[in-house]
């Protein structure tokens, strides 16, 4: 499952577009929120979630079972 912005914490710093191995967030447009525009390219490796300036900002959904 790809991951998930939080609208009103998310500062458009560009960070997890920027860091994101796979381009999950390609062609998000520059001072605007990021779009997961390859949800099924997300590896879970939790990059994008650690270099986020603001905790919380971007989460990971990872289906068990």
């Amino acid at each position: 499952m790809p991951p998930v912005i939080n609208e009103e914490k998310c500062i458009v710093c560009g960070k997890c577009a920027e860091i994101c191995p796979q381009d999950v967030f390609f062609s998000s447009e520059s001072k605007k929120i990021p779009v997961v525009s390859y949800p099924e390219e997300c590896w879970h490796c939790g990059a994008r979630t650690l270099d986020c300036p603001v905790e919380g900002a971007i989460k990971l959904r990872i289906q068990i079972g």
